[in-house]
């Protein structure tokens, strides 16, 4: 297929959905489904399968491995590269390998955009897990909660009925939102088994010049070693300081 395409041949508002779709896409996350995708952007189900079967011919999106969802595609990489700046300055880095090499745990680096999370530096060592529900579900991760802490548009999209991923996973909403306050309140948030059960993670927020928390720096280990994580927050929120005038 040529790059280059003649606009006439198609009709707007298939140009426009398919944007939307490759934006629902991003938003939602990695292995969002047909359905899902459907359902946020209201659009017809038959509209969006028959627009998600091009976009994956066209390898602007891909299906995941169980062939259920969808995640962006190769194509959209050059796009990609072309409009963001390198998301990581050699301080930042370097701050950030300092933190990791006095830490027996993964070390993350999570942005909030458009309401959701995207991880803008994983640790090499240490994987992010479950990094779709990660994305996907912020009401059970601690850098998801410390964005909905600080982002009411991002709260506002939860959904009525919160999925429970593990038997620990907070799903009342009331529950929630008094965590929520308590992050507000200690600079902190934290989980222990709700994203994936026997993962344990502390968020330390990340704020711009302005004081706007634009991301999180997360500490991530064994559940059976929550206490053992929490004993270098110290040493983490030196850090987040250090890579907030950095990274924004």
């Amino acid at each position: 297929m040529s790059p280059l395409r003649d606009p006439s041949r198609h009709h707007p508002s298939t140009v426009s959905n398919s944007l939307r779709i490759l934006e629902a896409v991003a938003c939602l996350g990695l292995g969002v489904t047909a359905k899902e995708i459907a359902a946020a952007l209201h659009m017809p189900a038959a509209t969006a399968y028959r627009l998600l079967n091009a976009l994956v011919a066209e390898e602007y999106l891909v299906r995941t491995s169980d062939l259920r969802g969808f995640g962006l595609g190769a194509r959209l990489d050059g796009l990609i590269s072309a409009a963001a700046q390198p998301r990581v300055p050699f301080a930042a880095r370097a701050a950030i390998e300092e933190l990791r090499a006095s830490v027996r745990f993964g070390v993350h680096v999570i942005g909030f955009r458009a309401t959701t999370l995207h991880v803008i530096d994983a640790d090499p060592d240490h994987p992010v897990r479950a990094e779709r529900e990660l994305v996907r579900h912020p009401h059970a991760s601690a850098a998801g909660k410390l964005l909905l802490a600080h982002d009411t548009e991002a709260l506002a999209t939860l959904p009525a009925r919160l999925p429970r991923l593990t038997p620990a996973t907070v799903t009342h909403p009331a529950a929630l939102h008094a965590q929520l306050e308590a992050v507000r309140r200690d600079g902190l948030a934290t989980q222990t088994d709700e994203l994936e059960t026997g993962l344990s993670c502390a968020a330390l927020p990340i704020a711009d010049e302005t004081e706007v928390v634009r991301g999180a720096l997360c500490l991530a280990g064994p559940s059976a070693r929550a206490e053992a994580i929490l004993a270098h927050l110290d040493a983490a929120a030196r850090c987040a300081k250090i890579l907030g005038p950095l990274l924004y």
